[in-house]
């Protein structure tokens, strides 16, 4: 079977920069993509949980879209968050994102609703039905609070517009399971970003990366030292990035990655509330963890 869109290499989830006023930063914006593609990313990820899409208006997400939209180039690859609490305002979301440009969308679970798998399913098969989009499954249980069951897998093994899942569980044995269960059907993609090579190991060609915002080159740099084939090397780097995404992943973790841009001379602003500011030693923690990697 072949993939309606093959996913590889390093595809930034996009924070949002925000000025002084809270309002969306574009000027800011554009100097962060124009950075990234320079470190060589292969596509965009434009409002996932990262760009805190939940903090904003339909008006803002189809802002975000264009803009990223008009961006890219021919041959990046686009796949919007259309994500939502209730299936309506997610095919909303699908069909503006669609009408904009984007041919693939990021749903996770909707959030808050706690559906069953039953319903889980249907609710994507409606979104499938109502949009011509194709779908990468999101499953992060600790943010949702609801899994995307082997089940659920099952059921849309088949369907050539179900194309993968970012897997950020951060359970390994998990993604070995999917790999070894769907390969060739659903594309395993990397979300559990301190065990990435881990799973370029077992066979994630690519990687939704939320600590591109503020380590793009380094992440990059370890995708294609895998994909070369030189693992002394790529496991070399993944120590030096570890206790940076292991702090990522600890909590905070917009906060932290909109840190990062600004430690390496790319401002993006702070989150919107809810989330607020880091204290001053979670900045010295993430500072000290990030010196090796803003040094290479």
């Amino acid at each position: 079977m072949s993939y309606n869109v093959k996913l590889s290499g390093v595809m930034p989830a996009l924070v949002t920069p925000f000025d002084a006023n809270n309002k969306i930063d574009f000027d800011a914006f554009g100097k962060l993509l124009t950075h990234f593609r320079d470190s060589g990313v292969t596509g965009w990820v434009p409002n996932g949980s990262t760009g805190e899409y939940f903090s904003q208006t339909t008006e803002e997400r189809r802002a975000v879209l264009q803009f990223v939209k008009d961006f890219a180039s021919e041959d990046e690859i686009l796949i919007a968050g259309t994500n939502a609490p209730a299936t309506r305002e997610v095919i909303e979301q699908t069909a503006m994102a669609k009408e904009i440009g984007y041919d693939n969308v990021l749903l996770a679970p909707p959030f808050y609703t706690r559906p069953t798998q039953d319903e889980l399913i249907k609710h994507y098969e409606t979104v499938l039905a109502e949009v011509d989009v194709n779908l990468v499954l999101y499953s992060y249980p600790a943010k949702d609070g609801d899994d995307i069951s082997f089940e659920l897998m099952d059921h849309f093994a088949d369907n050539p517009r179900v194309i993968g899942i970012k897997e950020s569980s951060g359970v390994l044995q998990r993604a070995i399971d999917i790999m070894s269960r769907y390969e060739g059907k659903i594309q395993l993609i990397s979300g559990s970003d301190d065990i990435a090579l881990d799973f370029m190991f077992w066979g994630a060609e690519s990687w939704i990366c939320g600590p591109s915002n503020c380590m793009a080159k380094a992440c990059c740099e370890l995708d294609r030292l895998y994909k070369a084939g030189d693992l002394v090397a790529a496991k070399s780097l993944m120590k030096k990035l570890y206790r940076a995404m292991n702090i990522l992943e600890s909590g905070k973790f917009v906060q932290k990655i909109k840190y990062g841009a600004e430690l390496q001379g790319m401002p993006v602003g702070e989150c919107r509330a809810p989330l607020g500011p880091l204290t001053e030693a979670e900045k010295a923690e993430f500072k000290d963890a990030m010196a090796p990697i803003l040094a290479m």
